[in-house]
């Protein structure tokens, strides 16, 4: 393989990966964006996606088609449960009380899947069968598609979601101020229940269109989790779509060092560059282009 073919190979492996942590880093922004909390429960989301859906088509004998919409659904409904059992009784503590709050969700979900699920590793079905597409001499692989497909129509459906309807107004007037949207009628702890459903269900989505590739496990939602926030500090926290940017950015970093320098420092890169961000620039590489909220 040519140098060229290397490095157009090393960007499509990359950019798959990296729109995993985007969706995983839109999960985070959802959340943040209606109610200031860092949930480091979403990496779990991601990890319970793409193991009920193994569980589902294995264990369950539900066909691909519909084991993987109900693993999404499933974890969604974990979401709104994660909201209501841990964050809505204690609505009243500071954010960092309850960021510690999520991480002890995230330890219990983790737990959960372990003595559920068993410690092995699993592969899910592709969605669609057919041979590696050649790319200017690079591989694609038909799932890679689904990937890119998935990412882009969850993408144009939340900017849809959040500027043309009501509710999705409503959720970032929360952000804006909890208690004056509270005066004009919003019922905020509604919208933080549906900022949970929805970010469970794009960091499900995640999951299972991932564990075809890269296989899953109990534990995968740890890595998952920290590189989809390092994706939202590169796009900048609270820019929805600045975090999918930013998966994506890091993603395609990370697959080039681990190609041309070494695949050791894979998942340090990305914390480098999260900690480079916090000192250089804070609001990330497009926090400038967030929209004014009124």
């Amino acid at each position: 393989m040519s140098s060229t073919s290397a490095f157009l190979q090393y960007v499509i492996s990359g950019a798959t990966v990296g729109a995993t942590y985007g969706l995983t880093a839109l999960g985070f922004t959802i959340i943040y964006n209606s109610t200031q909390i860092i949930n480091f429960a979403q990496g779990e989301f991601v990890m319970l996606g793409g193991m009920l859906a193994v569980f589902l088509l294995r264990w369950g004998g539900v066909p691909l088609p519909l084991a993987v919409p109900l693993a999404v659904l499933a974890v969604t409904i974990v979401g709104i449960l994660v909201n209501r059992a841990t964050i809505r009784p204690v609505q009243g503590l500071s954010p960092l009380k309850l960021i510690i709050i999520t991480i002890g969700v995230s330890i219990f979900l983790r737990g959960g899947a372990m003595l559920v699920f068993g410690r092995d590793t699993f592969s899910l079905q592709a969605f669609s069968d057919g041979g590696p597409i050649n790319v200017g001499g690079a591989t694609l692989l038909p799932q890679s598609l689904w990937v890119f497909g998935i990412t882009i129509l969850t993408v144009v459906g939340m900017k849809f979601f959040f500027e043309q309807t009501l509710t999705g107004k409503a959720m970032l007037a929360c952000a804006c101020d909890r208690k004056a949207a509270s005066l004009m009628g919003i019922h905020v702890d509604s919208m933080a229940t549906l900022s949970f459903a929805f970010a469970a269900f794009v960091g499900a989505l995640g999951g299972v269109i991932l564990a075809p590739i890269t296989l899953t496990a109990y534990d995968v939602g740890i890595m998952l989790g920290l590189k989809g926030f390092a994706a939202c500090i590169l796009g900048g926290l609270g820019n929805p779509f600045g975090a999918v940017i930013g998966g994506i950015l890091l993603g395609i970093i990370e697959s080039l060092g681990a190609g041309f320098i070494s695949s050791g420092y894979k998942d340090a890169i990305a914390f480098v560059i999260m900690l480079a961000l916090l000192f250089w620039r804070p609001s990330g590489l497009l926090g400038g282009l967030r929209a004014e909220r009124v």
